[in-house]
């Protein structure tokens, strides 16, 4: 793959990069930060891709670790209450949105990378590196969680 080549091919990725990492990081600069580093690492580990074909595979795996490693980082440094909250952009759904992340990290992603992103669930697998059954039985979670709060129904505490 020419320089050209993988140009192109990033340049037509950015949106979903950006939503990928606004499932992870809450503020802007976080977001941005993730992606240029994302960036600069696929540029200068270009020649390790194998295969061509799973370019986007592979940047937005670089992304997701960039993205947990700024969430590392700022977890030390910032005490979570005083955490800006995420506000939707303007043309979504407000409380699909909000419902969307009340969900668990584990849950949100593979929700967003499908439905979102629309990439198929042995993607999504590849990218995660997690099973296939896995990712299956994760959106379904998910799923079942977001009906739950768009719904209203308040959770019950178990009674043992």
């Amino acid at each position: 793959m020419t320089s050209d080549e993988l140009g192109a091919r990033i340049a037509a990725m950015m949106q979903t990069l950006y939503r990928v990492s606004y499932t992870y990081l809450s503020e802007s600069c976080d977001r941005e930060e993730a992606v240029a580093e994302c960036l600069l690492k696929a540029w200068q580990k270009r020649c390790q891709l194998r295969d061509e074909r799973y370019m986007q595979t592979w940047v937005i795996r670089i992304l997701i670790n960039e993205c947990r490693n700024i969430g590392r980082r700022k977890s030390r440094e910032v005490p979570v209450a005083e955490l800006p909250r995420r506000t939707a952009p303007p043309d979504a759904d407000v409380e699909l949105h909000d419902a969307l992340f009340r969900l668990d990290e584990s849950l949100r992603l593979p929700i967003v990378l499908h439905y979102v992103e629309g990439f198929t669930i042995s993607e999504i697998a590849n990218i995660l590196r997690w099973p296939q059954g896995t990712v299956k039985s994760r959106m379904l979670r998910g799923r079942r969680e977001l009906k739950r709060i768009l719904s209203g129904e308040e959770q019950l505490p178990c009674q043992i």
